[in-house]
């Protein structure tokens, strides 16, 4: 008999801390405080951002394949009422780039190659529209989790000054301790995720403008071809 209590003795604390909740990411955020929810914010606004203009950028980067020898065909044949309607029915940058030189026709080489390039240029500015939101997140959202460090520790240090026993109790330290880990850890992850998501962004956007002065080229090469 006194063997099976010493068992169950032992056993008990064994069980305890067993069925002893586990920390989940929800649980855990929520030690985070207001600053947590403002990250969260942050967060669903880079995804969205990226995912907005991940879809933008692929579009930018599609391109039929025989555009530029049917542009080539209509101008050498003088149909271009003809194509400025092929650019008008494609929707994408490069067409709107040639349709703005074929506008030009007739005047110097030089006055179309500026009109091409102003047009460039705000396609350009339309595709690089929300980075700058997402470079401000990959920077400000670590900032963000520090100020939260911040505050977790000034909350501790006055927990810890309300106590009159002389005698330091974990749970004074642990809301602030909670509050300046998960607040630091949220603003890294914000952070990371947005500045990632900006670099490759940015390289798909160089990739369009690669693509635009590419076709630039071939289309001032082909009013310079001769007929």
């Amino acid at each position: 008999m006194l063997i099976l209590l010493q068992t169950n003795l032992v056993e008990e604390p064994m069980v305890a801390a067993t069925t002893t909740s586990k920390m989940n990411l929800w649980t855990m955020a929520t030690y985070g405080g207001p600053i947590m929810i403002v990250l969260a914010i942050m967060l669903i606004v880079a995804i969205y951002m990226f995912i907005e203009r991940l879809i933008t950028l692929k579009q930018a980067l599609e391109e039929d394949k025989s555009f530029m020898n049917r542009i080539r065909d209509y101008i050498y044949d003088g149909k271009i009422d003809a194509a400025q309607k092929l650019c008008r029915e494609t929707n994408n940058p490069i067409a709107r780039m040639v349709e703005k030189g074929i506008s030009r026709l007739g005047r110097p080489m030089n006055d179309v190659l500026v009109a091409i390039e102003n047009v460039g240029n705000l396609e350009i500015a339309n595709l690089e529209k929300g980075l700058v939101i997402m470079a401000s997140i990959s920077g400000g959202a670590p900032m963000l989790g520090f100020l939260g460090t911040v505050t977790g520790m000034v909350t501790t240090f006055y927990n810890m000054s309300l106590n009159n026993t002389g005698t330091i109790q974990l749970v004074d330290l642990s809301q602030g301790m909670y509050q300046a880990m998960v607040t630091t850890i949220g603003g890294l992850i914000v952070g990371i995720i947005a500045y990632f998501g900006y670099n490759y962004l940015v390289s798909r956007v160089d990739s369009v403008v690669r693509k635009l002065e590419a076709r630039t080229m071939e289309f001032l090469d082909l009013l310079n071809e001769p007929a």
